[in-house]
């Protein structure tokens, strides 16, 4: 009995002997590119072929998948370029959805924008005003004094004299320096507010319906 069992085993392992022999070989690829026109092939990739696209093809001629050639230097330029550009419109974008929802958290309606730039505009347009007084007084100042310069007219100026001209015309410089910047601030203010107006109808008014 024994030995029949070894010669049954023996038997079934001539039988597969070809069959493992088919699979091993099915189971290898060729690779294969196009160097001039013409195939270049090999059991494994052929010199010819680096640096190319290839296809690696079962022994029944079937194409296994696509090797695309590497990149060039500027095709590599080009991608990471493209790369950068679509991080930066998505940060701009997820940028842009914070502000409109703090813009959204902020004001309960479009009224409510106006109402609070109304406010802001009118304390500025105080603070300009307080300002502008000033600069009348120290032109009035620089007025007085200009007639005491007349008055020493083919004399010597008087040094306390001289001084005070020379604070006066540095006040009016300096208080003609602050209105001009809460000018522009007005400005700014005015058009943020617009801004914030114009953006809030873009997110809370249908398309359909007029701003």
């Amino acid at each position: 009995m024994a030995s029949l069992r070894v010669a049954d085993l023996a038997l079934l392992v001539a039988l597969l002997a070809p069959l493992a022999s088919v699979a091993q070989t099915s189971s290898r690829s060729i690779y294969c590119c196009d160097v001039g026109g013409q195939p270049v092939c090999g059991d494994i990739l052929p010199a010819a072929c680096y640096g190319r696209a290839y296809r690696e093809i079962s022994p029944f001629g079937t194409v296994r998948r696509h090797v695309p050639a590497p990149l060039t230097a500027e095709e590599i330029a080009r991608r990471d370029e493209a790369l950068r550009q679509r991080r930066e419109a998505e940060a701009a974008a997820l940028k842009q959805r914070r502000l409109d929802q703090a813009l959204l958290e902020t004001y309960p309606s479009a009224a409510e924008i106006e109402v609070r730039r109304d406010r802001s505009l009118a304390e500025l347009d105080r603070t300009i005003a307080d300002l502008r007084v000033r600069e009348t007084e120290l032109l009035a100042r620089k007025a007085k004094l200009a007639k005491e310069v007349e008055s020493h007219r083919g004399r010597s100026l008087p040094h306390a004299l001289v001084e005070d001209l020379l604070n006066v015309d540095g006040e009016i410089v300096a208080q003609r320096s602050i209105i001009d910047a809460k000018e522009r601030e007005r400005e700014s203010i005015r058009q943020r507010f617009e801004e914030d107006r114009r953006r809030y109808h873009e997110l809370t008014v249908p398309a359909s319906l007029p701003r």
